[in-house]
């Protein structure tokens, strides 16, 4: 990230460097890519026999890929990781199992919730990462576009036909938007 995106939105004292926005980036598609596989992981457990477990795996071994690549940018680049993973850890997998319980239509509601949350987040880490820092916008977009086929599959498989699917839906993005502020951070 360079200095002069930074310089033209005007940064104030006590807005971070660019290297500490870098870093929170890093950290946070960390922390959210660990949160997803854990997601998919606690569907699995419930769904994992049913038709739609290749579907789960698929976007798990997705999600897995995503992680790894951030696992390791957070070594190569010096990044802390979040302090909550293990609470991302137990509400992801929580999270996963509880939508799965509720039916496959709700698994798939939850899916698309993440995702669309998920592909705002991306695109405005996109926005903001100036040209020096073109292999990771490239890698973010990419992920962005697995985000967005996953969003897809979801509504595929009848997710805005789950049973309160706009409250769900609702619930599950503030959860996302929640963990994200936090994650960037702590």
């Amino acid at each position: 990230m360079n200095e002069s995106n930074l310089a033209s939105l005007d940064r104030l004292p006590g807005d971070p460097t660019p290297r500490a926005a870098l870093a929170r980036m890093i950290r946070v598609d960390h922390a959210g890519e660990y949160g997803a596989k854990q997601i998919y992981a606690g569907q699995l457990a419930v769904l994992g026999r049913s038709r739609h477990g290749d579907t789960l795996r698929h976007m798990q071994q997705q999600e897995q890929h995503h992680l790894d690549t951030f696992s390791r940018l957070i070594v190569e680049r010096r990044v802390r990781p979040t302090a909550l993973l293990p609470f991302w850890r137990i509400a992801g997998f929580a999270l996963g199992a509880a939508t799965a319980a509720m039916g496959a239509r709700a698994a798939m509601a939850c899916t698309v919730a993440v995702e669309e949350t998920i592909d705002a987040h991306y695109a405005a880490q996109t926005a903001e990462l100036g040209e020096d820092e073109g292999v990771l916008r490239e890698t973010i977009e990419q992920f962005r576009a697995e985000e967005l086929e996953h969003r897809d599959i979801g509504l595929a498989n009848e997710a805005e036909q789950a049973p309160f699917y706009r409250l769900l839906s609702t619930v599950i993005r503030t959860g996302c938007k929640a963990a994200i502020a936090i994650s960037e951070r702590v």
